[in-house]
């Protein structure tokens, strides 16, 4: 049962607003699995077994996903000269236009909700929470891999 107490909770708000996202990308034909591949590889190339476990899907759903953006020609496969098995993948010029372009369909969505607020400091305030989150995930993630690379507990402090 949805009671005013969880409609407004946490989890409740971050689903609506990746529903919103969802949504945005829809109009430029993109998935939240290919944003999020994107935005990867927007950091460097990459293998796909690498870009497989940062992004917490299987190497065959990558692979997939791969291939569409292959045909699209905003992906594009090297081979190692060292390793001809290694596979390296990097985004196209095509690629960086297609990501700025969804950059540009969320950023307007969320900018179109938050000018909802009645007030410019409510705006800029709701905008701004969105970059602290940015900075706790990233932190999250630093902390996860440096667990990862040495076990012994690394304080979140």
């Amino acid at each position: 049962m949805i009671t005013e107490q969880n409609y407004r909770s946490i989890g409740w708000t971050a689903t609506r607003l990746a529903r919103h996202v969802e949504l945005a990308l829809a109009t430029i034909d993109l998935s939240t699995a290919q944003y999020r591949m994107l935005l990867q590889l927007a950091q460097g190339d990459e293998a796909s077994t690498s870009l497989a476990r940062k992004l917490a899907v299987s190497a065959p759903s990558v692979t997939a996903v791969v291939d569409g953006f292959v045909s699209r020609g905003a992906i594009a496969r090297t081979h190692s000269e060292e390793d001809r098995r290694r596979v390296s993948l990097a985004l196209t010029p095509v690629g960086r236009a297609l990501l700025a372009e969804a950059e540009a369909v969320v950023s307007a969505r969320l900018e179109g909700i938050a000018n909802e607020l009645e007030s410019e400091a409510a705006i800029r305030a709701a905008l701004s929470s969105l970059d602290l989150w940015a900075k706790a995930l990233e932190k999250a993630r630093a902390r996860r891999v440096a667990l990862r690379e040495n076990p012994v507990e690394v304080s979140p402090r």
